[in-house]
């Protein structure tokens, strides 16, 4: 009987393969007495196998930096201080010289000691050091142990990876080629672990908790990336239907790829754009292979993550313009930082709220902080010069904030022209409207901008009351909730209304059911994960603008979000039979 277990889906599609369980190959460590003489050969052992630790992490730092970028390389700083620490090297000397014990025991009673601490500690960022710790730890018992580790690019054949969690050093090691998933037992949508699927387009599921005690390391599994579930030992006629699912969403691709030149228009000759949310730039490759014309959002915050200090101005600059230049001649929207909420940064000194998501966070907080948004903001500017870049901000809540943060900006602005430092002077600057203040008072905002962004994802649950990370109130998430949809209309009116365009990045613009009445609405751009861009293109290119407006019309007279869901769903059907498959299939 198959056996089922539950997680988040981090990355989407399906996989199914062998499982290479990582992390299990513990070392076991025996305590022996040393003489005297020995003492002096245990100390060099040590310093060697330091010496080649670092000698491995600085060749790994190297790699990511040639493969990825030097952000991505970064991360391997905290594991190079963990292997520098003075006091650790030195405890771990003395007490081979006092208790005549051999090096790799008092190595690791040493730092079972250190992660003990760090665990009882109440500062996150330092609780998360336990990770580079561990790893560190690793990489030196097997050195002093003579083991060898199998790395994640040594597979020659296609395996599914299983882990409690996966380091940086971890994931950078990854081969698309033949690293075909992963499941791990913690983390979340957030995490570096999904960062880094998304980024490679490999279905991965997260946070299933009894992953590594469940699955064994001569199991075959299934990872359904779309559902988050994970199948261990499939019969055959279960791996028959993932086959079958499989291949379906791959002749689906295969089918929507004749659309990758073509205009996202109506059959009436309405033009939209259709553009790609990114969290890293190693994501452009996957961005222009599925048509995007342009980023829509650029999360910024991602940048800030796995690293123990602030990037510098020049980082900034450096990310923006490799962006900006690969998406010639097409935008890149970049949000400004947005941490806090879900995405919380201990170094940053923002606090744990209550209510997170309420709390100081987004635009409050870089508001509350010029020097670390004036730095984002100059890099920005400068970037400006080698693509067509705008800045947006996020949270928004009215034109106060919107006004504070342009005063900021006009600010930088006149700093750099008194250096006479170009930039572009004609610059595009919006505010995503994710807070039901803002969609009320568009109209007011509408004055203060060049654009709008719609951010359903905090819209929807600051609108009905419902936290959208908790499974008790999950089923009143509601997209279609008729109050969703007159906000929404609203803010496209009122930009409209100021001859502003507007646009959208949250989840809803690329749901076949939902940009249906987007596009009834008047939604300008669509900005979505770039696996669903070609899809929608379809579904606009089977449509005239009059069919969508009365499907729009006709949805908002509805009562209740069900009632909504059902009438789009056969509108769909009808209208665009291809893209509704995909419904089916989620």
């Amino acid at each position: 009987m198959n056996e089922i277990l539950k997680g988040i889906p981090a990355s989407s599609g399906i996989s199914i393969g062998p499982v290479h369980i990582l992390g299990r190959e513990e070392i076991s460590v025996s305590k022996r007495s040393i003489s005297e003489a020995d003492i002096a050969g245990e100390i060099v052992r040590f310093e060697e196998a330091l010496i080649q630790t670092h000698k491995e992490l600085i060749a790994l730092q190297k790699k990511v930096s040639a493969e990825l970028n030097q952000e991505q390389a970064q991360i391997f700083d905290a594991h190079l201080l963990v292997l520098e620490d003075r006091m650790l090297i030195e405890e771990v000397i003395s007490r081979v010289k006092k208790e005549k014990v051999n090096v790799e025991y008092i190595f690791h009673e040493v730092i079972k000691k250190y992660i003990n601490v760090f665990s009882r500690m109440e500062d996150e960022y330092l609780r998360e050091r336990i990770a580079d710790i561990n790893d560190v730890s690793k990489r030196v018992m097997r050195i002093l142990c003579g083991k060898k580790k199998k790395s994640l690019s040594d597979f020659q054949e296609p395996v599914i990876v299983v882990a409690h969690d996966l380091s940086p050093s971890d994931t950078a090691a990854m081969h698309r080629k033949n690293i075909i998933g992963f499941v791990t037992d913690v983390g979340g949508k957030t995490s570096h672990t999904a960062i880094m699927a998304k980024s490679f387009e490999i279905p991965a599921v997260v946070g299933v908790e009894v992953a590594t005690s469940k699955i064994g390391e001569d199991d075959t599994i299934i990872i359904d990336g779309i559902s988050g579930v994970v199948i261990i030992n499939p019969d055959e006629k279960t791996i028959a239907q993932y086959n079958q699912a499989r291949q379906k969403i791959k002749a689906q691709d295969e089918a929507f790829i004749s659309l990758k030149s073509l205009s996202a228009q109506t059959i009436d000759g309405r033009l939209v754009e259709l553009a790609a949310n990114i969290e890293l730039p190693e994501e452009i490759p996957f961005v222009l292979e599925h048509g995007a014309e342009g980023i829509g959002l650029y999360r910024t915050e991602y940048f800030y993550m796995n690293r123990r200090d602030l990037p510098s101005e020049e980082e900034h600059y450096e990310a923006y313009k490799f962006v900006a230049q690969k998406m010639q001649p097409y935008p890149v929207i970049i949000r400004t930082l947005d941490l806090g909420g879900d995405k919380f940064i201990s170094q940053l000194q923002v606090p744990r709220d209550m209510l997170p998501f309420l709390g100081w966070r987004a635009i409050r907080f870089c508001l509350a902080r010029p020097d670390i948004f004036k730095v984002q903001l100059r890099a920005l500017l400068r970037a400006s010069i080698h693509g067509k870049i705008k800045i947006m901000y996020p949270m928004i809540s009215g034109v106060e904030e919107m006004r504070q943060a342009n005063q900021m900006l006009e600010d930088v602005k006149n700093e750099l022209r008194a250096k006479k430092i170009a930039f572009d002077e004609d610059m595009e600057v919006g505010a995503m409207i994710e807070v039901p203040s803002a969609a009320i008072t568009a109209d007011l905002i509408a004055k203060e901008a060049d654009f709008f962004s719609i951010g359903t994802n905090d819209l929807i649950q600051y609108s009905i009351a419902v936290d959208r990370t908790n499974e008790k109130v999950a089923y009143l998430y509601e997209p279609s909730h008729p109050a969703v949809l007159r906000l929404i209309k609203n803010i496209i009116d009122s930009g409209h209304r100021n001859n502003i365009w507007v646009g959208m990045c949250g989840e809803m613009s690329g749901d076949p059911m939902f940009a249906l009445i987007l596009l009834g609405m008047g939604l300008d751009e669509f900005s979505m994960p770039s696996r669903m861009i070609l899809p929608i293109k379809q579904l606009v290119r089977c449509i005239n603008m009059d069919d969508a407006r009365k499907i729009t019309e006709a949805a908002l007279d509805l009562s209740t979000g069900k009632e909504v869901d059902e009438f789009s769903n056969k509108k769909l059907k009808e209208l665009a039979p291809e893209v509704y498959k995909i419904i089916e299939q989620s």
